[in-house]
């Protein structure tokens, strides 16, 4: 969960705008609530639009409308049906929740061949599963992708975050970024990061 500050608000042929002090990483189709605003902004909404310019309204064709004169960092676009609301200074909170879902603890024990010898093993298991599922969701919403939480895009996602998962698991009892073994026994390694992003589609141009 992340809490963001709000600084300024308004709302335009039923649609509101929020900005926040911070950059967030909140895209479009994403849930936020906002509380303490006031001046009926408080609700919980769906994300339409990340503008990057003053909202001006909606056209007749419904096509949103901004000035472009007016550069404006950090707003969120949501549905309001309320009157309009001259854009003004505000106070209050943008709370963002996400739970990612793409990978499972199954998933990644199949992907190790083996199985949880205790229940501390499960439980870091676990825990490394969610970091997977966090980091990888925030790599394709950072390279321009607009994914559900609970539907793993496709195979290559599912995989990437599926070896990402495997690979921090791997890690455990190590004091860096490498997998422990025994020198003379060590094999190739489990993953590289490269393979990862190129499963997840990021660091190159945003595709289909």
């Amino acid at each position: 969960m992340a809490v963001f500050t709000v600084t300024h608000a308004q709302r335009v042929n039923e649609y509101a705008v929020i900005q926040t002090l911070e950059a967030t990483d909140i895209t479009i189709g994403q849930q936020i609530v906002v509380a303490g605003v006031g001046n009926n902004f408080d609700a919980t909404y769906i994300v339409q639009a990340i503008p990057t310019f003053l909202f001006a309204g909606v056209t007749s064709e419904g096509d949103f409308e901004y000035n472009y004169e007016f550069t404006i960092t950090n707003q969120i676009l949501v549905k309001s049906n309320f009157d309009d609301y001259q854009r003004a200074t505000a106070t209050g909170t943008v709370t963002w929740t996400q739970t990612c879902s793409w990978t499972t603890v199954g998933n990644t024990q199949e992907f190790l061949g083996i199985a949880s010898a205790t229940a501390n093993d499960t439980a870091f298991l676990t825990t490394c599963v969610a970091a997977a599922n966090a980091w990888c969701f925030k790599r394709r919403v950072q390279a321009g992708y607009h994914d559900s939480l609970t539907t793993v895009p496709d195979g290559s996602v599912l995989l990437g975050t599926t070896l990402y998962a495997a690979g921090l698991y791997r890690e455990r009892g190590t004091t860096g970024d490498s997998y422990a073994s025994f020198q003379d026994m060590s094999g190739p390694p489990l993953m590289t990061l490269g393979r990862v992003n190129q499963l997840l589609g990021v660091k190159r141009s945003q595709c289909a």
